[in-house]
């Protein structure tokens, strides 16, 4: 592992789509750390985040996408209005968002959080 910033981004744009999934991790609230023992989760859709930075700071919403090819997540509420009128999401980095509620329903990721502990 290299600590040269270029060869860091590099391992970024190369990165794999599973690698992609794992980078994209996104903290977890103080509620949900104690209950997990983690301090951060990979994204999911379904997720409840809450927008930390930015133009749309404190907005809460579900996790409508993600893009794991350019590092972004589109949440729901989180639109801008383009100048004819139309309303179109606005992708946000991971690295600017905290998961306040967690989507359980799926039976994989309940035995990943078993397994991690």
């Amino acid at each position: 592992m290299s600590k040269q910033p270029r060869k860091q981004r590099k391992a970024l744009y190369n990165a794999p789509l599973h690698a992609r999934r794992k980078i994209m991790s996104v903290t977890l609230s103080k509620d949900l750390r104690e209950d997990f023992n983690k301090r951060s989760l990979p994204i999911r859709t379904g997720d409840t985040v809450k927008i930390m930075r930015g133009e749309f700071k404190d907005h809460e919403g579900k996790v409508e996408s993600i893009d794991t090819k350019k590092y972004k997540v589109v949440i729901e509420g989180v639109t801008l209005s383009k100048p004819d009128g139309t309303s179109v999401f606005s992708p946000i980095h991971p690295s600017n968002l905290m998961i306040v509620d967690a989507d359980l329903k799926d039976e994989r990721r309940n035995r990943i959080m078993e397994r991690e502990e």
